[in-house]
Parts: C-alpha cells; structure tokens; sequence
C-alpha cells in the first residue's frame, strides 16, 4: 500500500506511477472543492497508472505548420452560436456510440473513424454502417497503430486512402497489437471505403462551435492528467497541482453548453460506457483546459 503525501494545505499530489487509479482515499481528496465530481471507474478496475500509459499516443502538434486551417467568417458565414448545442438530439440516432479501444494506443483512430462515421450519417440523413477505426490502426502507415497517432496525419488518409465499414475490418486490436492490413472482409461484403473529400484544422472556439453545429463533431486531442482518469461527472479541469501530463488523448467533441455557471464540452470518449458520465464526459470550455482547444489540433473533414 502506498502512502499518499499531502501538502501543508492538505492538496493531493500526484499519484505515483505504481498507485491504483480507482483508491478511494486520492478519489475523496479529488472531490474536495472540486467543480466536478471524481469516483471509480471500471474501465479501470485493478490498474496502476503505469498500466494505462499505453492508451495515450496521440501525439500533440498544435497549429504550427498545418496548411488548411479554417479562417472564421469566411468559411461559415455569420452565424448566431447558441448557447447549448447537442449533436445527439440535432441528429438523433445518427452519432455513433461510445466504443471501447481496450489496451491499444488507437484513440486517435477511434475518434477520426467516429467523426467521419458520424458525418456520413449527417450527409445521408440515415444511419449508415459503421467505420472502421481498424482500418487506421493497421493500414494508417503514417501513424503508429497502438502505438499513437497524429490528427492531421489521420485526416489525410482518411481523404486520400478512406476506410472500409466495422464489419468488413472489425477491430480486433485491444490486446495491444494490429492485425495486418488486409484488403478482404471479414463479413465477405465488398472492399469499398468512404473517403473525406476534405481535411482541416479548427482554430478558435467561436469556429469549432461552428463547424459543430454546421456539419457534425469534430476530432480534438488534450493532455491527460490522472485526475482525470477518476472523472464521473461535472465540467472537468485538471488540479493546480497536477504539472505534468500522462500523454495526449484524441477524442470527439459532440456539443457544448453550461453547467452551475461554467461553459463546457460535451465530449465522446473511447473507454467504454463504465467510465465517467456512460463514456462521456464535460470538460471547461473558452480557456483551452487541457490544450483542447489547440493541441491535437481541432480537426475535421467532410465526406466525399
């Protein structure tokens, strides 16, 4: 058992790489004046934080360099944000459910697979076949598979190479390791993808609520701190104290609003239904909690 240090304020430090993430006494201490509410999730029953360091492999770039970056007004028009927005109830039964990427470095698949899914959905106003976050994670060569991935990189294979359907390459990953690429189904159904006929990065909040609202979620990526493997509910913000990240983790923004006076995200995770608010979670919105509003960075495309 190890001990937990304290400061002469009473605050939690960080919990050590050998801590369990679902102990008790550092979920009580995660509460105390906290704006959002910690508590053990399944997802990681029985794992230390250095257990789960595989899961963020996204790698963090920001803006820097990137060529298609969206520029406001002239991309949307001018447009009345409002307040709150939920792309689950805007476009009922046409935004995939939460997933499960197990022990695989593969979130940033996960959620670039979900965003096009999703945007198909939208552009044929039906709920088309599931995309394959497996066809990234093993045919992607520009990224690394379980080992993390890059937005933008993610992006351009969706657009230039596109994904076959969940059913014709199922992911069958979790363990840690990519099967081959192959280009035959599983299910014996014909080899066809669905391409992204563009690629963008997202900059600004007022431009992401936008491209929302617009066209469908949206991929982002942040940094992970420990405090927030340990979220249930509430509008998330790392601790004071927490200085230095896990890793980065992409995941799928689906709408925004406010909660007892703080602005928030409304975000799909990929850790399944048994972690935080049945796999979703809030996060603070309007001062890059976390660098989600940069770093990743914000990204999405439309389908061919």
């Amino acid at each position: 058992m190890f001990a937990l240090v304290t400061s002469t304020l009473a605050t939690p430090l960080t919990q050590p790489p050998t801590a369990f993430i679902n102990n008790d006494t550092h979920i009580a201490l995660l509460n105390q004046n906290s704006t959002w509410t910690a508590g053990r999730n399944a997802f990681f029953d029985g794992k230390t934080y250095s257990d789960v360091r595989h899961l963020f492999g996204t790698d963090l770039i920001g803006f820097a360099g990137l060529e298609h970056v969206t520029v406001g007004d002239a991309k949307y028009g001018v447009m009345d944000v409002p307040s709150d927005f939920d792309s689950r109830t805007n476009w009922a039964g046409l935004i995939a459910p939460i997933r499960d990427q197990q022990r695989c470095g593969s979130c940033w698949a996960f959620s670039a697979a979900e965003v096009l899914t999703d945007r198909n959905n939208i552009k044929n106003k039906k709920a088309m076949p599931v995309l394959s976050p497996e066809d990234l994670v093993s045919c992607d060569k520009s990224n690394m598979g379980c080992q993390g991935g890059r937005l933008p990189a993610a992006w351009n294979y969706l657009e230039k190479t596109g994904i076959v359907t969940d059913s014709c390459f199922p992911y069958t990953a979790g363990d840690g390791t990519a099967p081959a690429c192959t280009t035959s189904c599983a299910d014996g159904s014909s080899w066809t993808k669905t391409k992204a006929s563009s690629s963008y990065a997202i900059r600004g909040v007022a431009n992401m609520q936008k491209e929302i609202m617009t066209n469908g979620p949206i991929q982002v990526a942040f940094k992970v701190y420990k405090s927030f493997m340990s979220y249930k509910s509430g509008v998330y913000k790392k601790k004071p104290y927490e200085l230095l990240p896990e890793g980065g983790h992409a995941v799928k923004i689906v709408g925004w609003g406010t909660e007892k006076g703080q602005d928030y995200w409304l975000v799909a995770n990929s850790w399944n239904t048994n972690w935080g608010d049945e796999g979703f979670f809030k996060i603070a919105r309007g001062s890059d909690e976390c660098g989600m509003e940069t770093m990743g960075p914000p990204y999405a495309g439309m389908v061919a």
